[in-house]
């Protein structure tokens, strides 16, 4: 059950990347309980039916659409395809990115371009063209998820910097589209938020099970904890609030690096 006022975002619209999945499909299902018409978007069209299926399976308030967030046309598209069915775009979240471990000395070129470009490029053109096509001229919400790089993320330095460069992005919008009503938040969900996706991702359970020694609670995080931070964000209770990064890790940020081998 959500904790937000039933109906919160009656009648609005959000477009979230990255939707059918972990934390994106979170989110999406937190919008979808608040009253909102949704639109997730991702490379795989399996997960998109999936998602829409389980989510949403006798509504139109869910949509799926393919999209690769690297290439601008299908970005261009994307927004445009949203606008003409559903008629504005109140809220962006740009959820969709990706990353793989490994250490510096070992990651080539082909590698960190193609997580830069996903992570942060992806962001950009996302923010970019949602800008033009609808909130130049009638405002909007733009929430990006990242990561907490506070500290560097070792075996994941090429991930870390991408989504460094979409902090400070966000902070930037925040400050060039104010006047035009349009607000921008980041969430940066510690390394601890589980999800059968990411554990699947990172080599199953037991990698988020050895990070409880980094957490002051001494838990993990949920999916539905991050969709709260960001659904907080979009919501009127936020209206004053811009260019700002919403940590989501339980404390971990402060937990002295030392103690975390006890």
């Amino acid at each position: 059950m959500s904790v937000f006022r039933p109906l919160l975002f009656k009648n609005k619209v959000a477009l979230v990347t990255g939707g059918a999945t972990g934390i994106g499909k979170a989110i999406t299902e937190e919008l979808l309980s608040l009253g909102c018409k949704v639109v997730i978007a991702s490379r795989k069209e399996e997960r998109l039916k999936a998602t829409v299926q389980e989510l949403c399976p006798n509504s139109n308030r869910l949509r799926g659409k393919v999209c690769n967030i690297r290439k601008e046309d299908q970005i261009n598209t994307l927004i445009s395809s949203t606008l003409s069915e559903l008629g504005k775009i109140d809220y962006l979240v740009n959820n969709g990115g990706g990353q793989y471990l490994s250490p510096v000395a070992d990651i080539r070129l082909k590698g960190w371009d193609a997580v830069v470009e996903t992570n942060l490029t992806g962001t950009f053109l996302m923010c970019k063209e949602v800008y033009g096509q609808w909130m130049r001229e009638n405002g909007g919400v733009i929430v990006n998820i990242i990561l907490d790089t506070s500290r560097g993320i070792p075996m994941m330095a090429h991930s870390a910097a991408a989504r460094a460069g979409v902090d400070n992005l966000t902070k930037s919008l925040a400050v060039e589209w104010a006047a035009n009503g349009v607000r921008l938040n980041t969430v940066a969900p510690g390394g601890f938020i589980y999800s059968p996706t990411a554990a699947a991702n990172y080599g199953g359970r037991d990698v988020f099970e050895k990070a409880r020694v980094g957490i002051p609670a001494k838990r993990l995080g949920t999916t539905q904890e991050v969709a709260s931070a960001v659904c907080f964000l979009l919501s009127p209770g936020a209206s004053f609030i811009s260019g700002e990064t919403l940590k989501v890790d339980g404390g971990a940020n402060f937990f002295p690096s030392l103690d975390r081998s006890r």
